[in-house]
């Protein structure tokens, strides 16, 4: 079985308006993994655990999107996550992929099944937001995104540990080295930084509520029941509007579920991406 690394996978490409780098790992059908909205997120970050166990399976594209990762910096009146996806897409000749998001990546993935349903295949989303107020949080500041903007606004390694503690519902997952190296990533590109407090108060993705009933793929949505920053109410409403949408509901589980319960989101999405 090959090894993956962070530096065996890395690659760039420059689009039609972005530069985008990314990880690719595997062979088949195209399978686009996207991450979240987090201080110090970036593909590699959110999704190494996941990437050797569906790159045996498929072509596996970790994208880091622009204003994070390794990718170019950009304000948020310029911010265009569903458009530099589908540029992606289409400089790489893929021809339609299926796309998996977490977060803030999963409502880029939902946009762009619904702008450009000729490029998606299959939608997965991991804890998103639905784009409408939770009945829990109706003023939007949650638990985890009171957390996300202090770690943005103070960042350093006591901000971080707080921002992953209330992301993991394990606290196993709040590790040094992973305070460290999300520390790590976030100081090392400041710009990313001023691109995310461009859009503080704005929301990270915004989503068309009318379109959602425009989104023709096969849908799986994947929450965690006890997420602290998006409650899984709103899979709950997306699976209403979602014409082809079924929901995975997991327990013991926050805002990752593909770090906390990686062989159960591995084997989750595989078998819906080959069974549909």
């Amino acid at each position: 079985m090959a090894i993956w690394t962070e530096e065996n996978t890395s690659k760039r490409i420059k689009t039609k308006n972005w530069d985008i780098h990314y990880h690719e790992a595997g062979e088949g059908h195209p399978l686009i993994l996207v991450h979240g909205g987090g201080p110090g997120a970036s593909a590699w970050s959110n999704f190494h655990p996941n990437i050797p166990y569906l790159a045996e399976r498929f072509r596996v594209l970790a994208v880091d999107l622009p204003g994070w990762g390794k990718s170019q910096p950009v304000m948020y009146d310029q911010r265009d996550n569903s458009g530099a996806l589908a540029e992606f897409i289409e400089a790489l000749g893929l021809g339609k992929a299926a796309v998996v998001g977490n977060s803030m990546g999963g409502s880029s993935c939902m946009r762009l099944a619904y702008e450009r349903p000729d490029l998606v295949t299959h939608l997965v989303t991991l804890g998103s937001s639905a784009g409408v107020p939770s009945i829990f949080d109706p003023t939007g500041l949650s638990e985890g995104v009171k957390a996300l903007e202090a770690a943005y606004f103070n960042p350093g390694p006591e901000t971080m540990r707080k921002f992953i503690s209330t992301m993991a519902f394990d606290t196993r997952h709040v590790t040094d080295e992973f305070v460290e190296e999300r520390v790590r990533i976030l100081l090392s590109r400041p710009e990313h930084i001023e691109g995310w407090k461009s859009g503080h108060g704005k929301p990270m993705v915004r989503i068309e509520q009318a379109r959602l009933a425009d989104i023709k793929a096969p849908t799986l949505l994947i929450h965690g029941r006890d997420d602290r920053t998006v409650p899984f109410t709103a899979a709950l409403h997306l699976v209403r509007h979602i014409p082809d949408a079924r929901m995975l509901l997991v327990t013991r589980c926050g805002h990752w579920v593909q770090l906390e319960h990686t062989d159960e989101f591995n084997r989750s999405v595989a078998s819906f991406i080959l069974g549909h």
